[in-house]
């Protein structure tokens, strides 16, 4: 396929998505579950406003938000899920107080057929959709305001003395007007997922959580498209592998030159100053290792660490929000600083003012990194006041940093674009064989501050679906869809700067698989949102293209051994073994992309897996195993690719590398496979048998079963932490000298090292 027919099809793909993905937005944020603007009960009480619902929501943030628990499924996963605890606890008080009438002690002492009358009268009351449009009113039962003011009192008693249970602390908050707030939200989100939307016999939420007592069933929905996802997959898994049978098989060019080719050439002063950047990432990577083993062990102790009362000074939510946002920052510094590396060297070219701009958005990045995380734990300590959205966390998973800091890293994401363009202007200007992986390398380096804008598009009083559908824009098209673009199009520049690809064969493989990744990508957003009051299109779309995003992975395999065989190149060859290491980190990508983002991700992704999994355990097997196993490998095999570019004539110890990497890549396995994936199947079972609260309950997951898989992940958690402290050991060593041998050979023939020197034998 000729150059123009792939830049066609990807124009097609990106079109047609996008105005896909924008369109059905515009219908999911109108068909929004609507905030009333009072609640009222049939005899005429007030309960709350909407401003109250508003506030609460505020209120939930600020302390933390979906780092504490989760609503809708979506957030952290020691303490429940508000909206199915909610639901669940308000019905169970309703059918007692009702049994308790008949003369019963209570429902569950009620016989089979009392049991049922009172549960079709519970989900009549529950169920009817009573907002009245033009009033903006919702009115309810007298029943459920007595409910209201019972739940009220237990979960103001909950976050203001703590539960260990939870990992809440004492006083995560303890105003009573804001306490009361927090409830009028909470029984809002549980509102919209027991409330039949206007029309329809579904809720605004699909039916989800999973609640027998008012008959929250998965829809018909949710199991057509289920269906319909696994057809899909397994045509297009074939389709794939009759595509890649159908091609001629060529005999590699024999490209590899007898030396290194970076050795001899001097680095430019902006690719130097690129150094700093991969040091603090490995820096912050230890140390979210670190918070990751805090925050893992909260859901076992609860309040401490081995004894020592830590929630004092770091809660749960303050360990959880920097683990998430550390791993953001460190990743995304990895591909940024391979990015301002890359741009010189294909180019040739070295801007005036360059080094400058690099260490001015070192500097930016650095500000972000820090202010942003002292908001976070001041926010949650209540020290910020009403400022609290603003300079602390806007309690979003994976965007939590305050909006002041989101709007600086937002422009500091401008500027390294800035950079990016005038290093690479020159190159662009030939129009030579490059030029269309140039193109692509500007194209998805633009879409990286582009797409991180859309976390800028709802504010401090949104609507929770206009929220969450922006917030997914970030974590799905900016994380997982153009960052990976990018990677792909910086991978091949890496290999083809090295001579082990043709710029031809490397630009056909870049757009090719930018296409296939992108046409389930994109629209493959509203796997996310099944469930977050969207209406059943989201559902539909989101289950066909979801799918389709697996079908690519099947054949990664193939891409791994091409790496692996580079890797593996003949022996005479000796300076390909100095980049041996980074290449293979570039293959557990390939591998992780394959079992995280396709077995894993697949494994929650169809509607009916979902619907009982979300918010449980799988979720973090998948994210762990296609967050770090995907974009974090990729991340330091960048760092270590650039690093080894920018001294190519110095010879490196092997064995802490081969260390790390063992250690990383099988303790990520074990972290999964002996703790998070059981843990999360046995809550799934617990979902279908008795319902999503049950599934997230403490009774449940601090039986002694579920204790004993949760101190399995210290096996794993372990072996990663000390793979993880060596090769932060082994990047500090390139400072000191101690990771260097102190004789060796990189380039046979041309460059020897001697006692720490680079010299030439020519």
């Amino acid at each position: 396929m000729s150059y123009k027919k792939l830049w066609i099809a990807l124009a097609i793909v990106l079109i047609v998505s996008f105005a896909v993905l924008g369109g059905v937005g515009i219908k999911v944020l109108r068909s929004a579950p609507p905030i009333p603007s009072q609640v009222v009960t049939s005899d005429g009480q007030v309960l709350f406003d909407g401003n109250a619902i508003q506030n609460g929501q505020g209120v939930w943030q600020s302390i933390g938000g979906q780092e504490v628990g989760t609503i809708w499924g979506h957030g952290a996963y020691v303490a429940p899920d508000w909206t199915a605890d909610w639901l669940h606890r308000e019905s169970v008080f309703i059918l007692d107080r009702w049994a308790r009438q008949t003369g019963a002690s209570d429902y569950a002492s009620l016989g089979v057929e009392q049991q049922a009358a009172l549960q079709a009268r519970l989900r009549r009351i529950i169920r009817q959709n009573t907002y009245d449009p033009e009033t903006g009113r919702i009115t309810v039962d007298p029943v459920r305001a007595e409910a209201f003011d019972e739940l009220f009192r237990y979960y103001s008693d909950v976050f203001s003395r703590g539960r260990n249970e939870y990992a809440i602390q004492r006083g995560a908050m303890s105003d009573p007007l804001k306490l009361r707030e927090m409830s009028a939200f909470f029984w809002w989100t549980a509102w919209a997922a027991s409330t039949n939307r206007p029309g329809t016999d579904v809720t605004y939420t699909q039916n989800w959580p999973h609640e027998p007592l008012i008959g929250n069933e998965p829809t018909g929905g949710a199991i057509v498209w289920s269906v319909v996802s696994f057809v899909l997959l397994l045509a297009g898994v074939g389709g794939m592998v009759w595509y890649f049978a159908s091609q001629p098989r060529t005999v590699a060019e024999e490209l590899l030159p007898g030396s290194d080719p970076l050795l001899g050439l001097k680095p430019s002063p902006s690719q130097r100053a690129t150094v700093k950047y991969f040091f603090v990432v490995a820096a912050l990577w230890v140390v979210q290792v670190a918070l990751g083993a805090i925050t893992a062990h909260y859901g076992v102790e609860g309040s401490g660490f081995y004894g020592i009362p830590l929630d004092r000074w770091l809660p749960y939510s303050v360990t959880r929000t920097w683990h998430l946002q550390i791993g953001i920052f460190w990743i995304a510094t990895s591909w940024l600083a391979t990015g301002l590396y890359v741009a010189p060297a294909v180019s040739g070219y070295e801007p005036r003012g360059q080094r400058l701009g690099v260490n001015a958005l070192f500097g930016a990045l650095l500000l972000v990194v820090v202010g942003s995380l002292a908001g976070e734990w001041l926010s949650i300590e209540h020290r910020l006041g009403n400022n609290w959205f603003w300079f602390g966390t806007q309690g979003y998973e994976y965007v939590d940093l305050g909006r002041f800091w989101q709007i600086l890293l937002f422009v500091g994401l401008v500027f390294w674009l800035w950079l990016m363009w005038r290093a690479l202007r020159p190159a662009l200007a030939k129009r030579d064989q490059s030029y269309s992986l140039l193109m692509m390398f500007l194209i998805s380096s633009i879409a990286i501050p582009l797409f991180y804008a859309a976390g800028l598009m709802y504010g401090q009083r949104s609507n929770l679906v206009t929220a969450e559908y922006w917030r997914w824009w970030v974590v799905h098209l900016w994380v997982e869809g153009f960052f990976e673009v990018f990677a792909t199009v910086v991978i091949a520049f890496l290999l083809t700067r090295l001579k082990l690809l043709s710029v031809l064969t490397a630009t056909r493989a870049v757009l090719f698989s930018t296409i296939v990744f992108l046409s389930g990508g994109i629209i493959g957003t509203f796997h996310h949102l099944y469930f977050a009051g969207t209406p059943n299109i989201v559902l539909g779309l989101g289950a066909v293209f979801s799918a389709m995003e697996v079908v690519p992975l099947v054949l990664i395999g193939f891409e791994a051994w091409e790496n692996i065989r580079l890797a593996r190149s003949r022996e005479q060859h000796i300076w390909v073994a100095a980049y041996k290491w980074p290449i293979y980190f570039f293959v557990a990508v390939a591998f992780w992309n394959f079992v995280g983002a396709g077995l894993f991700g697949f494994l929650i992704n169809p509607p009916i897996a979902l619907y009982y999994m979300q918010g449980l355990n799988t979720t973090p097997v998948h994210g762990h195993t296609a967050l770090f196993g995907v974009y974090g490998m990729l991340g330091l095999g960048l760092m270590l690719f650039c690093l080894r570019a920018l001294r190519p004539g110095r010879a490196w110890k092997n064995w802490p590398l081969w260390f790390s990497f063992w250690a990383i890549n099988v303790g990520l396995a074990l972290m999964v496979l002996l703790s998070m994936l059981p843990i999360g199947l046995m809550q799934a079972w617990a979902s279908v048998e008795y319902g999503t609260w049950y599934a997230r309950s403490a009774e449940f997951l601090h039986s002694g079963g579920m204790n004993q898989l949760r101190w399995m992940r210290m096996i794993g958690d372990s072996i990663f932490a000390l793979g993880a402290l060596v090769l932060g050991w082994f990047v500090l060593g390139l400072v000191t000298g101690h990771s260097y041998e102190k004789q060796g050979y990189v380039a046979e023939g041309e460059w020897q090292v001697r006692s720490e020197e680079v010299t030439t034998t020519r």
